[in-house]
């Protein structure tokens, strides 16, 4: 079908439509829209510039209904022509930011991700999702050995691509300042310059008789040695692996009410080729992407609408983002997007340091 132009009145009634559907989950008749929009002309002229519509192939008219819901074609033009930048709220930042900040959630870059798919998917009512950038062959650059206390040893590790990682030891006793320069001169001359695969392969060969005559160099190399999975493998998430958040949060939504629809949703978040697929064409764009309905190009997505914001993090990216029935608050739901994924840029780039035993952000 060719798209035909649309007429003041006509975009003014679609995006009426569209928004009383959106907010009811009914499909809208002409005296609903009339009564929650005040567009200043009557229930019957709504009704014809609805039948318009339809005709155009913007709207559809359900059998057991008097009212009409919009199409894919529909909330494209409402996406492309209608819909306006939104500003989250300070107070809508303020919940962001204090969710992917949650203790439970964690300071390394794979909880600031997979939080960030939960948080942004209880927030929207959405299915979070995301995709972590792969780090095993990102070159460690260097690493530092600072004491922050008597009893306390912050490890810092800085990676090519700009991600800072942190890890914190607690030792017995002070350990001598030349005994810290010391060690990390050799863990330097030992790691620096290797990939985290390589040093995960070969680390224990790698700082054999590396810690000088010292016993409290000693005691720091084998905590080190301990704690070497926490700083140097990627945790639970890979650059290959879909984080989901919660799926009850979605299924909670009308258009799930009935078993095959809801099916559908759970055999959707088992699909994890697909959606790793899907997200994967999405980075390198700077701009929030929304694909509804039929653009995504498989059947097994024709109900939903997908929506993702690229976040960069030194030379790496990954892509953040949320799916859900095409009946959306497009405005809200992009803005979150985009401002989440803003943030865990800043969270995983050494704003949040990762302590022992996953204790979370730490300033």
């Amino acid at each position: 079908m060719m798209d035909l132009p649309l007429t003041d009145r006509e975009e003014r009634i679609l995006e009426a439509v569209i928004r009383t559907y959106v907010e009811t989950a009914e499909p809208a008749g002409s005296r609903t829209v009339a009564k929650r929009h005040g567009l200043g002309v009557s229930p019957a002229t709504i009704r014809n510039a609805m039948s318009d519509l339809e005709d155009k192939g913007y709207l559809f008219h359900p059998h057991t209904s008097a009212g009409r819901i919009p199409t894919d074609r529909a909330y494209r033009y409402y996406v492309d022509t209608l819909m306006q930048p939104l500003r989250l709220t300070v107070a809508e930042q303020r919940r962001l930011r204090r969710e992917l900040q949650d203790e439970e959630g964690g300071g390394a870059l794979e909880r600031v991700v997979r939080r960030a798919a939960q948080a942004i998917g209880l927030i929207t009512g959405e299915l979070g999702l995301a995709i972590a950038p792969r780090l095993d062959e990102v070159v460690l650059e260097k690493l530092e050995l600072a004491l922050v206390s008597s009893d306390r040893v912050l490890l810092v590790l800085t990676l090519r691509n700009g991600v800072v990682r942190t890890i914190y030891a607690d030792v017995r006793a002070t350990i001598p300042p030349e005994t810290l320069a010391a060690l990390t001169m050799i863990m330097n001359e030992r790691l620096a310059g290797l990939t985290l695969t390589e040093i995960r392969a070969t680390l224990p060969e790698r700082l054999r008789d590396a810690a000088p005559d010292d016993p409290g160099s000693t005691e720091l190399l084998n905590i080190f040695l301990e704690k070497a999975g926490e700083a140097f493998d990627q945790g639970s998430v890979s650059g290959d692996e879909v984080v989901l958040g919660y799926t009850s949060v979605v299924a909670a939504q009308p258009e799930f009410a009935e078993g095959e629809r809801l099916r559908s949703l759970i055999e959707l978040t088992e699909q994890q080729e697909l959606l790793r697929s899907v997200l994967s064409r999405r980075g390198g764009e700077a701009s929030t992407q929304i694909t509804i309905g039929r653009e995504h190009g498989d059947p097994r997505l024709l109900p939903f609408t997908l929506i993702t914001s690229e976040y960069q993090l030194g030379s790496l990216s990954g892509v953040l983002g949320v799916i859900g029935p095409t009946r959306m608050p497009y405005e809200k739901v992009a803005a979150i997007v985009q401002y989440a994924s803003l943030l865990v840029g800043e969270l995983s780039s050494g704003e949040l340091r990762v302590r022992p035993g996953g204790e979370g952000p730490r300033s």
